[in-house]
């Protein structure tokens, strides 16, 4: 059994991974108050803590790159699924306006759409909180925890 990192690696290596959950925050706050754009703002407080601290501490090194490993996998699995959304938002109202539908065919049409697409969007928003605290607590206990459906980017 390996030693446990020190207290203050492990608060860090902690960071690492609490530190995208804040991007995401943010980045929801701006949406919510009107500001339409995506920005990988998950990315940022990881890179930058996972930059500045790696070379002083093996272990922030390799739960920095795990992070951002599984930031950047779903930022991109994100962006992917806001490509299909729109295709799937462009194909009903296609069909919609090509049969002919009346204004609230089109409408309950693309309201089913918006309501499966949100709770999409909470259901990814939920296990990624779920799979980033848990991390985190791995982290600072000093266990390796590896994110599952993680594009390897960072070795």
């Amino acid at each position: 059994m390996r030693a446990k990192p020190k207290q203050q690696m492990r608060i860090w290596a902690m960071l690492c991974h609490l530190s995208a959950l804040l991007g995401w925050i943010l980045l929801c706050f701006l949406v919510f108050i009107g500001i339409p754009l995506y920005l990988p703002l998950n990315l940022l407080a990881p890179l930058l803590i996972w930059k500045f601290k790696k070379s002083q501490y093996p272990w922030i090194d390799l739960q920095g790159k795990e992070s951002l490993n599984f930031q950047i996998s779903l930022t991109l699995y994100t962006l992917i699924f806001i490509v299909i959304s729109l295709f799937l938002v462009l194909i009903s109202f296609s069909l919609a306006l090509a049969t002919n539908g009346s204004f609230n065919e089109i409408k309950t049409t693309l309201d089913s759409l918006l309501f499966f697409l949100i709770s999409l969007i909470s259901l990814k928003l939920l296990l990624q909180s779920f799979l980033v605290t848990f991390a985190a607590v791995k982290a600072y206990n000093g266990e390796h925890y590896r994110y599952p459906l993680t594009v390897r980017i960072l070795r």
